[in-house]
């Protein structure tokens, strides 16, 4: 069968379609014992630990069940709804008669406590019954809502339950009602509802709630004397000292529920003074809340990196139902300024720590890195989106390397501690905890392995594109409905192969990523060597401050006519690769980083005893020369494959996956080794 290099089908003018997670079937042996920890035991730990914290009395109190003072921060109803989403996710796929319960038990919790006009924010309910929307900015409120319109449409994906559906309809309506027609300034300082609204709109077409998100979007960057407004704002209100004041006048706890003393922590980050006068700047400027400019003229990441992540993907996703030619320049330039300037080597986003967020271009310091795993998170939904756009391979190459090292870092081996900012060095001090006060992160972690299988396919009329080679089983419709099974050895390995099966012998295209980081690959078909032409490189790239570019992956496009049985094989070369970061990054002279495949390499003290790993330096001559210095160890932290080189003075240096370091108590850790 003669196979052609370039697509002779293809709708290439549509944007892309994806499949639901539960339209896909995980069987990958990377992937599923994670999703097995996943579902057996981290959504129960995060329940146990959202009881424990007070987070789900406060819903018990603001239904009426039970008496008591509301604990947590104002934003802490989000971490439940994002547990709600991560189980409804997880028992599609995993269930359990435990999970159900316990999902069934919350519903019933939220019905409750949602009010009659479908308003439902434990902090106002509880603490200020007769106060709605005063500190948009700040108070997380139109956060805490998207999250429960998220919950609530992830819950009908999964049971198809429309009474639950119908909550989310019911908080979406009162949101149109107060905030279609409303200021300029009547949008979140911390987005999240317009992803929310998006996703709820694609099940219900209401087309109230796209138009929603597109003016929340909108009015972004246009609130005039934006420093005054939001000082006059949070003096007038000053809700936290009436807070105090209220709970000392009842006698009644501080802010955080008694049982949590010693249960959670805040997170250790090395901080300096001069970066919090630079948070305040932030905050004034309106940088740090995204309202500095108006989106089609926000082509710079900055402030807090999670709020960016989650605009950026708002607007991508709000450009996939409309197709606004404007908005797509500013999606690009920005998501190219973070990847070329202001991205660790991880793919980790943010440098700053109490700004939690984007520092200036090249401000790459390993150990102040603050690297949110929900900034990651959130760079993980963009990429996808900005894939399903553009059909560019750089974006689901950037998601595959932020999924197995900034993203996967933030829950241990376990499931049941986690991390939540991220550092590239760590002299000690940093450990994994099994909660946070502020505990975004855990369920954030959980809803995203638990929607894996939504990342790995896309398709449009007859056309398939491969993302992301993990383990799997899927039908598609490609003008027939085709059976795909795909084995992979990633990351470890760069093998995959992929079983065709159409219902019928059909023509159809099917377009594979070739990562960045492989120099070389075979491609076969029933067993016979298939040659394509490769993507022509870019030139006009700027080299990356962190020394991995995601702009070297392509799609190879096989276009033919298929039949039943047929065998796609896949074997990319996974060599040692030596990466240094550009010289405009201070203090990183002579530092490399090392990376296989996807996977970014680390020293961790535990496994280089009597030895500084800061002072340590490294051989290249032993990697170039020594491709076997790879060796999978499977009794070592779950199955890992460890790297072993030696130093210049021929002492022995052991590294493991970036990913897993933190999992055996506090110790050292160093990306960047001297070289």
């Amino acid at each position: 069968m003669k196979t052609n290099a370039l697509p002779l089908y293809g709708s290439y003018n549509l944007v892309m379609n994806e499949l639901s997670p539960r339209q896909v079937t995980l069987e990958d042996s990377f992937w599923t014992p994670r999703q097995i920890i996943n579902a057996e035991k981290s959504i129960f730990h995060q329940w146990q630990m959202l009881e424990n914290t007070g987070c789900i009395d406060n819903f018990r109190i603001a239904a009426g069940i039970k008496e008591g003072s509301r604990e947590g921060w104002f934003f802490a109803d989000s971490d439940a709804y994002k547990w709600l989403e991560a189980a409804a996710g997880i028992y599609s796929l995993w269930p359990s008669k435990n999970l159900k319960e316990l999902i069934g038990d919350f519903i019933i919790l939220i019905r409750e406590s949602q009010m009659k006009d479908g308003y439902l924010f434990t902090y106002n309910q509880i603490h200020f019954p007769s106060s709605r929307w005063e500190n948009l900015m700040i108070e997380h409120e139109l956060y805490c809502h998207g999250h429960l319109i998220e919950s609530c449409v992830s819950h009908f994906d999964s049971f198809g339950d429309k009474s639950v559906l119908k909550m989310a309809c019911h908080a979406a309506d009162l949101l149109v009602d107060v905030f279609l027609d409303a200021a300029l300034d009547k949008t979140s300082g911390h987005e999240e509802i317009e992803i929310a609204l998006i996703r709820l709109y694609k099940v219900t077409g209401d087309d109230q709630y796209l138009e929603l998100a597109h003016r929340f979007l909108e009015r972004r960057g246009k609130t005039p004397f934006f420093a005054m407004q939001i000082f006059i704002q949070n003096l007038r209100v000053n809700r936290r000292l009436r807070l105090v004041q209220m709970k000392k006048e009842n006698s009644m706890v501080d802010m955080h529920h008694p049982l949590s003393q010693g249960l959670t922590s805040y997170n250790y980050a090395k901080t300096s003074t001069a970066i919090k006068f630079r948070w305040l700047l932030s905050g004034l400027s309106g940088k740090f809340f995204q309202m500095h400019a108006p989106i089609r003229e926000q082509t710079v990441p900055v402030g807090h990196a999670v709020r960016f992540a989650y605009l950026e993907t708002a607007t991508a996703m709000f450009y996939r139902q409309n197709l606004d030619p404007t908005l797509l320049p500013a999606l690009k330039q920005a998501w190219t300024r973070m990847v070329t300037r202001r991205m660790y080597i991880t793919g980790g986003i943010g440098s700053l720590p109490f700004i939690e967020g984007f520092g200036r271009d090249y401000e790459l310091d390993p150990e102040i890195a603050y690297a949110e795993t929900c900034s990651s998170l959130g760079s993980l939904y963009w990429n996808w989106e900005m894939g399903l756009i553009t059909k560019e391979a750089c974006y689901s190459d950037l998601f595959e390397w932020q999924l197995y090292n900034a993203a996967a870092v933030g829950m241990g081996v376990e499931g049941t501690s986690f991390s939540y900012n991220n550092p590239l060095a760590s002299h000690g001090g940093l450990s994994r905890m099994p909660w946070f006060k502020v505990a975004c992160c855990p369920s954030n972690l959980s809803r995203t392995w638990a929607s894996l299988g939504k990342y790995i396919f896309s398709h449009v009329g007859r056309d398939l594109w491969i993302h992301q080679y993990i383990g799997c089983q899927a039908e598609i419709n490609l003008g027939t409905a085709v059976k795909i099974n795909l084995r992979s050895s990633f990351p470890w390995e760069g093998k995959a192969c992929l079983n065709i099966n159409p219902q019928t012998t059909a023509e159809f295209t099917i377009h594979l990523r070739i990562p960045s980081w492989a120099k070389s690959y075979a491609l076969r078909i029933n067993g016979q060597q298939v040659s394509v032409n490769p993507r022509s490189p870019t030139e006009d790239n700027e080299p990356p401050a962190s020394g991995y570019d995601p702009h070297h992956a392509w799609f190879a496009t096989i276009h033919r006519v298929w039949s039943p049985g047929d065998v796609l094989e896949l074997e990319f070369e996974m060599d040692v690769k030596i990466r240094r970061v550009s010289s405009r990054v201070k203090g990183q002279d002579n530092k490399v980083a090392l990376t296989r495949g996807p996977i970014v390499f680390c020293l961790e003290s535990i496994d280089n005893p009597g030895l500084d790993i800061f002072r340590a330096r490294v051989n290249l001559l032993c990697i170039i020369d020594r491709p076997d210095c790879v060796t999978y160890l499977p009794s070592l932290l779950g199955g890992t494959e460890t790297l072993c080189c030696i130093t210049i003075d021929e002492k022995i240096l052991n590294f493991i996956p970036y990913f897993l370091w933190a999992n055996r108590g506090k110790s050292q850790m160093t990306v960047w080794v001297n070289s």
